[in-house]
């Protein structure tokens, strides 16, 4: 018999050729390549948030997604591990660790040590051009908030609210707008006029009258960090923090809206650093995604907030399902404190 092997033994010998050390070469830099992209992808996300700064596009609008960075970070690390590439390894076990410290909640609990003096439950809901008016009318109705807070409210809705929710919320402070420039702020208490902060989108203000203790509210709808309008979304968000630093010693303030802008981003991080609190994030949902309502609760951001003053306490918040929007309402219980 010949020792000799023709080419087709060889070939069947050695099988496809992914088999042979030729291929598996290759498969190992196509796979560190992969984990290369995917880790420097995140890498760009993860080193603004760690640098205290939303950059620019596309940074701001990946940062309303950071906790969902995990996926690709984590893919990254198994390819790594598969191409035996111990760099990426690490590479991506630094981005994990990272990605699961940023996803902690931001920001102290508030504890107020006066005494409860009244409790507040306040409704913040953006209704998209006003076609969920109908559907906030029913849940205002079903769930009797205190305090109202309706962004893209136009003209139709404005008028709707009035007329159907009117006897039950007497007070108003309004901002008339087409599309996504009206505002209003619905309220059972009395209100005293205040100028609002100043933006492309109405954003008006009141001082409430709650049981005889002075509360002011605000209600907050910066430009969304849309690629074009990064440094209005940013500008409008610092008149917010602004806001808030300069009546941080007036007393009780509501700050609530659709902030468009999550605790991942560091202009909203300003706001929350003013000595703000995030009600929600005090009554243990500070990840419950509120939009875009098409893949909530599996996947969103929490852009709408209802931000606090040290003088209240939260004990419940909850997102509503309003048809006809692309964001959750946001439903919180307060209870108000009167300083010792």
């Amino acid at each position: 018999m010949s020792s000799t092997l023709t080419s087709s033994d060889a070939s069947r010998s050695y099988g496809s050729s992914a088999d042979v050390p030729g291929g598996r070469r290759r498969w190992t830099l196509v796979g560190r390549w992969c984990a290369g992209a995917l880790c420097a992808g995140v890498s760009l996300v993860v080193g603004c948030r760690t640098a205290d700064t939303d950059a620019v596009t596309p940074v701001p609008q990946l940062l309303a997604f950071l906790p969902w960075l995990l996926v690709p970070a984590g893919l990254g690390l198994a390819l790594s591990l598969l191409a035996r590439w111990w760099t990426g390894l690490v590479w991506g076990a630094v981005l994990l660790a990272l990605l699961g410290w940023f996803t902690e909640p931001y920001g102290k609990g508030s504890r107020p040590e006066g005494v409860p003096v009244a409790r507040v439950r306040v409704l913040t809901s953006n209704v998209e051009f006003g076609r969920a008016t109908d559907a906030l009318i029913a849940a205002v109705r079903r769930e009797r908030p205190d305090l109202v807070f309706v962004e893209e409210c136009e003209y139709g809705c404005q008028a709707a609210v009035v007329r159907e929710l009117g006897g039950g919320y007497p007070h108003r402070r309004a901002v008339p707008g087409d599309t996504s420039v009206g505002s209003v702020i619905l309220s059972r208490f009395p209100l005293t006029p205040t100028a609002g902060v100043p933006g492309r989108m109405g954003m008006p203000g009141a001082v409430a009258d709650v049981d005889g203790h002075p509360v002011r509210l605000q209600l907050a709808h910066p430009k969304p960090p849309l690629p074009r309008q990064v440094a209005l979304w940013k500008r409008e968000l610092g008149r917010l923090a602004d806001f808030a630093a300069a009546h941080r010693a007036d007393g009780p303030l509501i700050l609530a809206g659709d902030f468009n802008a999550s605790q991942d981003h560091a202009a909203f991080r300003r706001v929350l650093d003013t000595g703000l609190y995030d009600a929600a994030r005090l009554a243990g949902a500070h990840r419950e995604p509120s939009w875009p309502t098409r893949t909530t609760p599996a996947l969103g951001a929490q852009i709408d907030h209802v931000l606090v003053s040290g003088e209240f306490s939260a004990r419940r918040a909850r997102f509503l399902d309003l048809p006809g929007t692309d964001h959750r309402s946001l439903l919180v219980d307060l209870t108000l404190h009167r300083p010792r």
